[in-house]
């Protein structure tokens, strides 16, 4: 199968059938309009390339009802310039392995296949050399250029709509783009923020993404911590790109300017790109909030080998902080064929009289701790430990190696049995602070909101807000949860929406281990 293709499009009416009938040979797709026959006469100059942000806009929105998110679409500008021979100055990032055309045009193929130092032969999908594009038409507020244009934006995991917001920009630039990338200082208020990627890792993909389109321009792309960016100070800036939502705040870099005696900027607004999505948790436009949401539940990040541990059974280390609704995914996790074992029962076993960690935990903290039974009284070591970081670290110290003592114990008497669990999940808040995601196959995790959080553990343990933040600040940040784990969960939306998050997962780990074992 072919990874990268290149699809010359001279029949937009057939895009549609086209996208469809090489989706499953290429998993990266560049396209070129054909533009080589515009006009009624050759020698009549071709339309400025503003004139194809419509149309441009229009393949991205409609790729995405023909092929979905199963192919990375890049629609090239390079060739649309005005460039005696602009096929050769395209430079792209990946390897074209195969020419696909909508059309019967050797001629314009071959020269394709020259400048790409493509070795197979063009794929034909229609005997026709007609072109629908010469039929284009233009108004005059489409043709303006700029030498410097600019925008900005939070840019996680490019999908439609910045392809077309980054494109109408790109189409309208003669010389530069400035692009300013928002950092965590911006995003925290995001939806899923401990899912944005690094900022650097954004810049990164943006370039590529910019360098791919159209190669001609210098890209200035630069991290902003306010809304603002270097509009506010560059005096060789001449339009800013905008969204429909976020026209007020373009008028409001031209306030600034002019505060600062610097030249005015014009705007031109991108129309919102609408969802396919129709439900009360996505956004209704297409947004990196849902990209990140569809994440949830998936192949986060592939699991490193664990030589150490047996196949069978495959552990599954659960974890989260307090109130993030792990114990409910450990009980939907069970309820999908998975055998749990929830640590914090295990902990209440192996602080019983007579087992080694209850010996250790009287020995250090004193009889007085016990209850009249003689069993350790939570009540009374729990105040000693959360009121004394040292006496908490003391207290893990003693705990946690015994407590996986036990529950290795219990893995060895389920891989005993005649017929061992396929899958066996390890509920354990403490699972990385303790060092234990080395003891699992994999790691997935639970978050929601702090805020979120706040308010369950006043609502569950009857706490004052100042407590709740305290009992929170203790916990692992969902940021580190996320950079250690394989699949994230959230469960801030409704109990349907978590459960398919689990569905999700559990059927994927299902494929991939019956893949695993089929192929042994």
């Amino acid at each position: 199968m072919a990874s990268t293709g290149l699809l010359v499009v001279s029949n937009i009416k057939h895009l549609g059938t086209s996208l469809r009938s090489i989706e499953k040979y290429v998993s990266s797709l560049y396209i070129a309009l054909n533009v080589s026959t515009c006009g009624a006469k050759q020698e009549i100059q071709p339309p400025p390339p503003p004139v194809w942000g419509r149309l441009i806009s229009q393949v991205y929105a409609d790729s995405s009802s023909y092929v979905g998110n199963n192919i990375d679409l890049r629609v090239l500008v390079t060739p649309l310039k005005p460039f005696d021979s602009a096929s050769g100055l395209v430079k792209l990032h990946k390897t074209v392995d195969v020419l696909f055309s909508d059309a019967h045009q050797p001629e314009l193929c071959e020269s394709w296949r020259r400048t790409l130092n493509i070795t197979k032969p063009t794929i034909f999908l229609q005997d026709t050399d007609m072109n629908d594009l010469a039929t284009l038409e233009s108004s005059p507020q489409e043709v303006k250029v700029y030498p410097n244009v600019v925008l900005g934006g939070t840019f996680d995991r490019i999908h439609i709509g910045h392809k077309i917001f980054l494109t109408q920009a790109v189409l309208r630039a003669t010389q530069r783009l400035v692009v300013g990338v928002t950092t965590a200082t911006m995003t925290k208020s995001k939806t899923l923020p401990y899912l944005i990627l690094p900022v650097e890792e954004r810049i990164a993909q943006l370039r590529d993404f910019l360098m791919d389109i159209d190669s001609t321009l210098q890209y200035d792309i630069v991290p902003i911590d306010d809304p603002f960016g270097p509009t506010q100070h560059d005096p060789d800036m001449d339009m800013i790109v905008v969204s429909a939502e976020t026209f007020r705040g373009g008028q409001k870099v031209n306030e600034i300017r002019s505060s600062k005696h610097l030249s005015q900027l014009d705007i031109f607004v991108i129309d919102i790109v609408e969802s396919n999505v129709s439900d009360s948790i996505h956004e209704s436009k297409v947004s990196s909030s849902n990209t990140r949401i569809d994440l949830l539940g998936t192949r986060w990040r592939k699991p490193e080998p664990r030589p150490n541990l047996p196949a069978v059974p495959y552990i599954i280390g659960l974890t989260g902080g307090i109130a993030s609704g792990k114990s409910k995914m450990a009980e939907r996790l069970g309820k999908l064929g998975a055998h749990v074992i929830d640590c914090d029962k295990v902990a209440h076993d192996v602080y019983e009289p007579g087992q080694t960690c209850y010996e250790k935990i009287v020995k250090h903290f004193g009889n007085h701790i016990l209850a009249m039974d003689g069993r350790i009284d939570r009540t009374k070591l729990g105040p000693i430990v959360f009121s004394n970081t040292k006496e908490l670290q003391t207290l893990n110290d003693i705990v946690w190696p015994e407590l996986m003592v036990e529950v290795k114990r219990r893995l060895a008497v389920l891989s005993s049995l005649p017929t061992p669990p396929k899958v066996v999940v390890l509920e354990a808040a403490v699972l990385l602070r303790a060092g234990w995601e080395t003891e699992c196959h994999e790691v997935w995790s639970m978050v929601v909101p702090p805020e979120e959080a706040v308010r369950r553990i006043i609502e569950r343990n009857g706490l004052s807000e100042e407590e709740a933040c305290k009992r929170l600040s203790n916990q692992v940040p969902n940021s580190e949860i996320v950079a250690k784990s394989n699949v994230i969960f959230s469960s801030q939306w409704d109990y349907d929406f978590t459960q398919k998050q689990a569905e999700r997962a559990w059927n994927m780990l299902n494929k991939e281990l019956n893949s695993r074992h089929s192929s042994l």
